[in-house]
């Protein structure tokens, strides 16, 4: 049976935190708007997303160098790349009377707050960045950064002199970044905490085009890695005052998220040298890339930039599936193994037989150590386990039972009960093999 789309999105974000995948921020206290706390199964999935874009870009490529940079920079670095001016702002209105705040650009045509119907304010641009003081005394100015990229560029200098890296190369980065967002709303989709996977890419300026078109391959691979399918991508060639100022030229790529359609999963710039220029001005620091023979250039970046959040929605959306598997309606994530917050779930048949759980209890700790993300799952019969471990996207579920045991059939000993999620196929899988098999 398949499920309407409409209500498909509110039944992931009820799976979310049904499930233990998403909770409110300080949820106890009535929540903190455009804020979400990631739970065990988020935060595993949230991890095996990283770290397969991380094996992508970083750890498969020769020409790829990690960095984390600090959160908090000095506030010359957001003068510099233009972010405490009016180009890092949105427009807002604020209601006379409840004090309420909107976008301005979000309210065409209205002028009676939303809220209450009291009279809206004049427009004021509203900068997105978090302010805060650094030391004992408070004098110092800085900001909660709003993207990862400037951690980057001003390390540009660093990585070179330590690491003499050959042009074309990348410095790829994992971290969160902070936007005051004026109304922060659609669950994960506008938040003001998120998580960026981030690469700037340096070349030279004559090459981007064709670097481009490489970079453009590997990013629609990355889609088809986390097992989004082609009709539910598109990608947009953004054009004229849709151009962020920096760029020359930018495709979006788009997800076709439930309830809501097409909207931003990820987004691919060329900066040209716009970011470095404005620190060498700035700061009096020469990031010059010198070639073998001398000479000297200021390199162009090309920017792949990712979302955690929006990939993490992405992966949701196209794995949340509705059958009639059983009896009545089966709701199950149909997650990529590499992606899946558990490889696979064991269970004894029966958790009051001691030899079950003894032998299950090998089983375990033997895949465990093998896996690292397996689940131990005794609570209920074997049909709600089967249920719950679904609904979760664990791929396979062993069950170790008497036969296992050899008490019903001693061909079978040493032999467990796996089952397939997806078809609800099971077959008899030797203890030995169960490793492999899995694999």
């Amino acid at each position: 049976m398949a499920e309407k789309t409409d209500d498909k999105m509110e039944k992931i974000v009820a799976l979310c935190k049904r499930r233990g995948f998403v909770f409110q921020g300080s949820d106890i206290y009535g929540g903190l708007k455009g804020t979400w706390d990631f739970g065990p199964l988020g935060v595993a999935l949230n991890n095996n997303i990283k770290r397969e874009w991380w094996k992508m870009f970083v750890d498969a490529r020769e020409d790829m160098y990690g960095l984390d940079a600090a959160i908090l920079m000095n506030e010359k670095v957001w003068e510099a790349s233009g972010h405490t001016g009016a180009g890092f702002s949105d427009p807002v209105v604020v209601c006379t009377q409840c004090n309420a705040r909107f976008r301005a650009d979000h309210l065409t045509d209205i002028t009676t707050c939303p809220d209450c119907k009291g009279q809206l304010g004049e427009q004021k641009d509203f900068n997105l960045m978090f302010e805060t003081k650094v030391g004992a005394e408070g004098t110092q100015k800085s900001y909660l950064r709003p993207e990862t990229a400037q951690g980057i560029f001003v390390n540009f200098k660093n990585v070179l002199d330590s690491m003499s890296p050959k042009i074309p190369f990348g410095i790829a980065q994992i971290g969160k970044a902070f936007r005051n967002e004026i109304a922060p709303r659609e669950f994960l989709f506008r938040v003001r905490e998120f998580e960026q996977m981030e690469i700037e890419y340096f070349v030279k300026e004559e090459s981007w085009e064709a670097e481009y078109e490489k970079w453009l391959e590997e990013i629609r691979a990355w889609h088809k890695h986390l097992g989004l399918s082609g009709e539910n991508l598109r990608e947009v060639e953004v054009e004229g005052d849709g151009l962020a100022h920096y760029s020359k030229r930018t495709v979006d790529f788009e997800y076709n998220y439930p309830g809501k359609g097409f909207d931003e999963l990820s987004g691919f710039a060329y900066r040209s040298d716009h970011d470095l220029q404005n620190h060498i001005r700035a700061s009096g620091v020469s990031l010059e890339y010198i070639e073998a023979d001398g000479s000297r250039f200021v390199p162009h970046v090309l920017e792949p930039s990712f979302g955690v959040g929006r990939t993490f929605m992405a992966v949701l959306s196209e794995a949340y599936t509705e059958d009639d598997m059983g009896s009545g309606t089966r709701v199950y994530l149909k997650l990529p193994a590499h992606l899946a917050p558990y490889r696979v779930a064991i269970s004894p048949l029966l958790k009051n037989k001691p030899p079950l759980v003894e032998k299950a209890r090998e089983v375990f700790v033997a895949l465990k150590k093998e896996f690292g993300n397996v689940a131990w799952d005794d609570n209920g019969n074997v049909g709600k386990r089967y249920r719950r471990q679904d609904e979760i996207g664990t791929p396979y579920c062993v069950v170790i039972d008497f036969e296992t045991l050899g008490e019903e059939k001693p061909e079978h000993k040493d032999t467990v009960t796996v089952r397939n999620r997806d078809t609800g196929a099971q077959e008899r899988v030797h203890i030995k093999e169960l490793a492999t098999y899995i694999k």
